[in-house]
């Protein structure tokens, strides 16, 4: 071990005993915020002693969950999925419900970090004690959806909260990987968007399991009502779900707290609908092997980048581009290739 090896073993013994990890459990467990928000935190990071105890505190958790309903809410941008979480989770809030909101953030480009903050956009929903805000960088991912957000809602189920509410940067076809994390999935549209957002909405209208026009109210809300029509028209020509359930179009204004019992209303026939079928349970066991094969395909391309050697190897397959005019495909499979030998002749084939 060299000294720069020593050096980081160190700080990593320190930092893993600065964490009480069974005693954060504990706490999570208990329903507390704050401790809920530290061990967030403590997924959401790539360091490797940290993911060492992320995986300690799931286990410690996995088996002190009840399962919430997942709720995925995308739409596109100026459709005010914020002000619609804010007013939507109070109405909830007043039927007694705790309510956890992943708010996925677009990412600094910088530092990776959360560009919006979530909580500034929901001041009021943020002060209710049976309520939960954490704001993730989306890191780019991939469907706006942050790498530790399925890990997060895990946390936010083990600290016992009734309904989590998973709002995402925007929409699109890569929109998909939402759908992977929820049961539910609500899209906001506005009335009168024009055609340049016609090639966004057919692939993830066909995902929706409720589509909901927003900002109905003074003059906007007939406009509201015609799109909700057109809509509701538009979805019957698309191909039937697997779950036997029937997405329809509802209206609502957040600002006027109008039409949330309704959407409520939809989304508990859904989950009554689908519980009594058998889709819901089927649907949850699809999504884990979804996850486990990403988290694989994850925690691998992670360990070949982290590699000691990778950098320099990286460096030279990149001249081989640049100086050498050759195929990226074909330096990709040399640069695996001399990985997977010289990890092996580093490390055995044991």
């Amino acid at each position: 071990m060299n000294e720069e090896q020593r050096k980081s073993w160190i700080l990593s013994r320190k930092r893993q005993q600065a964490i009480d990890v069974p005693g954060l459990a504990e706490d999570v467990a208990l329903g507390n915020r704050l401790s809920l928000g530290k061990a967030i935190t403590l997924i959401e990071s790539t360091k490797p002693e940290d993911r060492t105890m992320a995986v300690q505190l799931l286990e410690l958790l996995q088996h002190r969950r009840k399962e919430a309903l997942r709720i995925g809410i995308t739409g596109v941008p100026g459709v005010g999925k914020s002000t619609f979480i804010e007013s939507f989770g109070m109405y909830l809030v007043a039927l007694g419900k705790r309510v956890a909101v992943l708010a996925v953030d677009p990412s600094s480009t910088k530092n990776k970090g959360s560009i919006l903050g979530d909580k500034t956009r929901m001041n009021v929903l943020a002060q209710q004690e049976a309520v939960f805000i954490r704001p993730s960088p989306s890191g780019g991912t991939l469907g706006g959806l942050a790498r530790s957000t399925n890990e997060s809602i895990l946390l936010c189920e083990a600290a016992g909260y009734d309904i989590i509410l998973v709002e995402t940067v925007g929409v699109g076809q890569s929109e998909t990987m939402v759908k992977q994390s929820v049961d539910f999935f609500l899209l906001l549209m506005l009335s009168g968007a024009g055609d340049e957002l016609q090639g966004i909405k057919r692939g993830i209208m066909e995902l929706a399991d409720l589509l909901v026009i927003t900002k109905a109210d003074g003059d906007n809300e007939r406009a509201a009502n015609i799109a909700a029509a057109s809509y509701k028209n538009a979805m019957h020509l698309f191909p039937p779900n697997d779950n036997d359930w029937i997405p329809t179009t509802l209206v609502c204004s957040a600002l006027e707290n109008k039409g949330m019992e309704a959407i409520w209303q939809k989304i508990e026939s859904f989950k009554n609908s689908t519980t009594l079928n058998g889709w819901l349970a089927k649907n949850r066991i699809e999504q884990q092997l979804f996850w486990l094969e990403r988290t694989v395909q994850t925690d691998l391309l992670e360990r070949f980048m982290a590699f000691e050697n990778f950098s320099e190897m990286q460096q030279n397959a990149e001249r081989r581009i640049i100086e050498g005019g050759e195929s990226a495909f074909l330096v990709a499979q040399k640069l695996v290739n001399d990985w997977m030998n010289t990890y092996f002749s580093t490390h055995g084939k044991d």
